[in-house]
């Protein structure tokens, strides 16, 4: 197992900075404003050849009975629960106050082993700034700036060789899929026809074949970002899938503002979820920490392989979750959607909801809607078995020999239309796929800039249906084969 170091401290001493640095990342927001940390965020970390696990946590306050802050000390005593190692990070600057003896205090109480680092020293002398904090009596005191570098590598080389090594081992199994390249760009026409029609002769994959690349994939984390407008419940839904109080879910919009990464676990299939932040109107986002924090989300979707859009049945659905939604089919990200909070509502309310789902969202028909309760943990099974038939989609592999024998039948039945008198009328081929995340199907053939946006949602149906893609976005790429004569008689 890798060593697990928490970082725990009053707010503002520089945790988050620290851990940036320990993981040689961004993943933690950092601003000079207290109390921005709320979750206990996990990271990875390497000295040499020996890994490790760094939690950075919210400002303690072990004395907080209610509220926010109460819910951030019940973060951070999970986190050291968990750790092997402590690293107390207390503010070279302000000095020694009232708030550190209490946490040093707790601390003792765990049975941990504590490492008492004074940080924001640079500049200053190490007597001078380790003098005071020597009270604390936990041992003598690491100075380092996190937001220099100065004195970190020293302090966790001490960490780690209090912890004892054990042998660890990450191996993943690499299961990516390339997408088929177009397998006749080397052919001239003629002979396109020939292997065109060898290609519809040739026998379908087997269903055996077909489960052993799924089985294949399953082995792989699947990483679902969680995101909606404020307080519609993703936390709690984080809470209600990982089966403990691993976020803070609280009653009061903005609660979350880093994207927080949670590991875990059902029937056999790993999964990251990324809870993140409520995502409000532009002109709504004021403070710099919240733009921060909108950053953050938007990059957890463009990281995920599935999003799940959080709405709250006891408001109407706005402007604000088209734009979200949008914004998720624009990355191409596969898509669920819970309408949370359903057990709140009454039956006329929900016939309304419905009614505006299918007024607003309608161009999400491709995605699944599921109607939840978060916190009661009423169809989360069922949200997160969409959850895995989007992602097997969004990842399908669509064999060359039956996208082509798709794609010829879409034709016989409905031929594509000329684009006025006298134009050519666009002639399909074949058809190949040219990507995953979200399935790119690429279609070669000769006048195809004149293919109508109607018949092409009309293809997406078709390859939709007979590939069972629900769940994710399907981009279909048309390329024209060009004459090479034409150009040439031009000239003349």
């Amino acid at each position: 197992m890798k060593p697990v170091i928490a970082l725990v401290g009053r707010p503002n001493v520089g945790k988050s900075t620290l851990f940036n640095r320990l993981t040689r990342s961004r993943d933690a927001i950092v601003a000079d404003y207290a109390g921005l940390t709320r979750d206990r965020h996990y990271g990875e970390g390497r000295m040499g050849e020996r890994p490790f696990l760094v939690i950075d946590t919210g400002g303690f306050e072990p004395v907080a009975k209610e509220g926010i802050y109460h819910e951030m000390a019940k973060q951070t005593r999970q986190a050291i629960v968990e750790s092997d190692l402590v690293v107390f990070l207390v503010d070279g600057r302000a000095g020694l106050n009232a708030h550190d003896q209490i946490i040093a205090d707790d601390l003792r109480k765990t049975g941990r082993p504590i490492i008492l680092a004074v940080n924001k020293s640079e500049g200053m002398r190490h007597a001078n700034v380790t003098a005071d904090f020597y009270g604390l009596g936990l041992g003598e005191p690491v100075v380092i700036s996190s937001a220099h570098g100065d004195g970190v590598r020293e302090l966790l080389e001490y960490a780690l060789e209090q912890i004892p090594d054990s042998d660890t081992v990450d191996d993943w199994l690499d299961t990516s899929d390339a997408p088929d390249d177009d397998p006749f760009a080397h052919l001239n026409e003629h002979a396109q026809d020939e292997a065109i029609a060898r290609l519809l002769a040739s026998p379908e994959q087997s269903e055996d074949e077909h489960k052993a690349i799924s089985n294949m994939r399953s082995l792989k984390p699947i990483k679902i970002a969680v995101v909606g407008r404020p307080n519609v419940g993703k936390s709690t839904l984080i809470n209600a899938l990982v089966g403990e109080e691993r976020v803070i879910a609280f009653d009061m919009p903005g609660t979350t503002r880093d994207a927080i990464e949670i590991d875990f676990e059902r029937d056999g299939q790993k999964f990251v979820l990324i809870d993140t932040a409520g995502l409000r109107k532009r002109g709504k986002v004021f403070e710099s920490i919240e733009k921060f924090s909108v950053v953050k989300t938007l990059q957890a979707i463009s990281d995920a392989n599935v999003a799940i859009l959080m709405l709250d049945a006891n408001q109407d659905i706005s402007e604000q979750d088209a734009h979200v939604a949008g914004f998720i089919l624009e990355s191409g990200r596969a898509l669920v959607v819970a309408v949370n909070k359903w057990d709140t509502v009454d039956a006329y309310e929900k016939d309304r909801v419905k009614v505006d789902i299918v007024r607003k969202l309608m161009f999400l028909d491709f995605a699944k809607f599921h109607f939840t309760s978060a916190l009661k943990g009423q169809g989360i099974d069922a949200l997160l078995k969409s959850v895995l038939e989007a992602h097997a989609a969004a990842f399908a592999k669509l064999p060359t020999p039956k996208l082509t024998r798709v794609l010829q039948a879409a034709i016989e039945h409905q031929a594509p239309p000329r684009k006025g008198q006298g134009s050519a009328r666009p002639k399909l081929r074949y058809a190949h796929q040219g990507g995953q995340n979200p399935p790119i199907i690429v279609i070669h053939g000769n006048s195809l800039e004149n293919v109508p946006k109607t018949y092409q949602r009309y293809l997406e149906g078709r390859f939709r249906e007979a590939f069972k893609l629900q769940g994710t976005p399907l981009r279909i790429d048309f390329k024209s084969s060009t004459n090479p004569y034409v150009t040439r008689s031009n000239k003349r």
